[in-house]
């Protein structure tokens, strides 16, 4: 066929020509080609690419995914045509979703700026690639998606079965409301990526199947870069198809679902670790621990030592309420406290220290989920005991392994860490109630009051009439039966005095004259 002109492409406007062109000239471009059997459709796609556009593209490459027919030498015809274009055979068949991976690698490794992904069966049209090109002139963004859905009536008039077209729209319909996305369509294999973007995804834990374009969408929302949707025209012709639409549904419906549940620390997979960071969040609702503890009926002028104050904002709101406060964290934050934060590492001895910066031991010592990240949380308790006062009051918080959802989980098999919650990736020590209090009192504390947590709803998930229904009910259960419902446990305990204490106290009683002994 007679290579194809820009000129000639009706339907695309003078400034998608110039932007199209212009970031082919300016930048790397390269246009992947995806083909599984398309001995059919290989040579009038990649004939197909704009002569002039195909001038500036820095390569053109096929992937076949070890196709049972000619694909791989009627591509490789084109060479002597088409001086840029690179021809490859996977070793073994690796799946829609697995070649895209070898492509976006091979993107990354040889330092392009730009990808596209172009179906090597004709699909998608080739002489749109200006307009995949254009949005990217803005460095911002991340990727291009070609939408059928963008023009109404567009794509039932390009040929989309209408059971196609029905379906597209529901399933893009859910999967904006699960993601709190606004994209015209989830389901176009059309697309182009700046290949920086892709390097900040974690696109090689994805599936192989087809519904890999909707887990990488999930990852760009996630990492919160740029996504710029752009009309193509719709064709369908004698291509295969080789998806099946109600398995996939499902595998993109249940892809969405694992990550929010990913995005909410219930689960963890690093693929779905695009969402938000490892940061510990001050929790703001009212019945949350950080609540609890700002809210607790403190002594006046008590000496408080928070342990793993994290961001320090609780210890912060202390010190305003006329606290002697000190901190210790692993890591201290860039910023400015009007009272001592130290970097202390507390799987270490630590109490000497502390008593000699507090300038004597700590009525109060508050440790909001840090106990179960230590390496020997006993030790610890021993050296937080150290630097206490006798009858001080520890406050202390773990996650409840025995909490209902991971009870759940366990009878489906279901045994995930994840970057937050009970099962914290970090956590070298799981408690449940009982066994947080048995440790506590192990080591020398008398346990004044269990009280129970539900998850944060409202922090994590969001404020309306039914997530602070749900909110409640799951707090009020938390504290009427907590070893079941309690996601998080807080502990108020006292410290009593150590063996050696009390051996003293008692050696002391034999200096007493023996008349003072037997009186009375």
């Amino acid at each position: 066929m007679d290579p194809v002109r820009l000129s000639d492409v009706e339907g695309l406007s003078d400034e998608e020509f110039t932007l199209g062109l212009k970031v082919a000239r300016e930048q790397r471009v390269a246009i992947f080609v995806v083909a599984y059997n398309a001995e059919s459709h290989i040579r009038d796609t990649l004939l197909r690419i704009p002569d002039e556009l195909r001038q500036h593209l820095t390569s053109i490459f096929v992937i076949d995914d070890s196709s049972s027919d000619e694909t791989i030498p009627l591509a490789r015809a084109l060479r002597d045509e088409i001086p840029i274009l690179e021809v490859f055979r996977t070793p073994y068949n690796q799946g829609y979703g697995g070649n895209q991976k070898l492509g976006y690698q091979y993107a990354s490794r040889c330092g392009f700026d730009v990808v596209v992904l172009l179906h090597g069966d004709g699909q998608y049209a080739p002489e749109f690639l200006p307009r995949i090109l254009a949005p990217f002139d803005d460095r911002e963004t991340a990727a291009v998606f070609g939408s059928r859905m963008m023009v109404p009536g567009a794509a039932r008039r390009g040929g989309m079965p209408l059971y196609k077209f029905v379906g597209n729209k529901i399933l893009t319909f859910a999967e904006n409301r699960l993601l709190d996305a606004s994209l015209s369509e989830f389901h176009s294999g059309y697309r182009a990526y700046r290949v920086s973007a892709l390097e900040q995804v974690p696109f090689e834990y994805n599936t192989d199947d087809f519904h890999f374009d909707t887990e990488i969408i999930i990852q760009l929302l996630g990492r919160g870069l740029k996504i710029v949707e752009v009309p193509i025209p719709t064709y369908y012709g004698d291509e295969i198809c080789h998806v099946e639409g109600i398995p996939y549904a499902v595998h993109c419906i249940g892809t969405v679902l694992r990550s929010r549940a990913n995005r909410y620390h219930l689960v963890y997979h690093p693929k779905f670790d695009v969402f938000g960071s490892d940061e510990y969040v001050f929790k703001e609702a009212p019945n949350t621990v950080h609540q609890y503890v700002l809210d607790y009926d403190w002594r006046k002028e008590a000496r408080v030592l928070e342990l793993g104050a994290g961001h320090g904002e609780v210890g912060l709101r202390l010190h305003q309420k006329g606290l002697e406060v000190a901190a210790v964290d692993l890591e201290v934050p860039d910023r400015d406290f009007p009272y001592p934060y130290e970097r202390v590492n507390l799987d270490r001895p630590f109490a000497d220290s502390l008593v000699e910066t507090m300038d004597g031991p700590a009525d109060y010592v508050v440790a909001l989920d840090v106990i179960e990240h230590l390496s020997r949380p006993e030790r610890s308790l021993r050296e937080i005991g150290r630097a206490m006062k006798p009858g001080g009051t520890l406050i202390a918080s773990t996650g409840n392994v025995a909490y209902v959802l991971v009870r759940l989980m366990l009878t489906i098999g279901q045994f995930n860490y994840g970057k937050k919650g009970i099962l914290d990736r970090t956590h070298t020590r799981l408690f449940t109630v009982r066994s947080f209090c048995r440790t506590l009192e192990g080591e020398g504390f008398r346990i004044d009051l269990v009280r129970g947590f539900g998850p944060p709803v409202r922090d994590m998930i969001g404020t309306s009439p039914l997530l602070r229904f749900i909110d409640g009910v799951a707090s009020w259960l938390a504290r009427v039966w907590p070893r079941l419902f309690a996601y998080q446990i807080l502990v108020e305990a006292t410290r009593l005095d150590d063996v050696d204490t009390l051996l003293d106290r008692t050696l002391e009683s034999g200096t007493e004259p023996a008349a003072a002994l037997s009186s009375g």
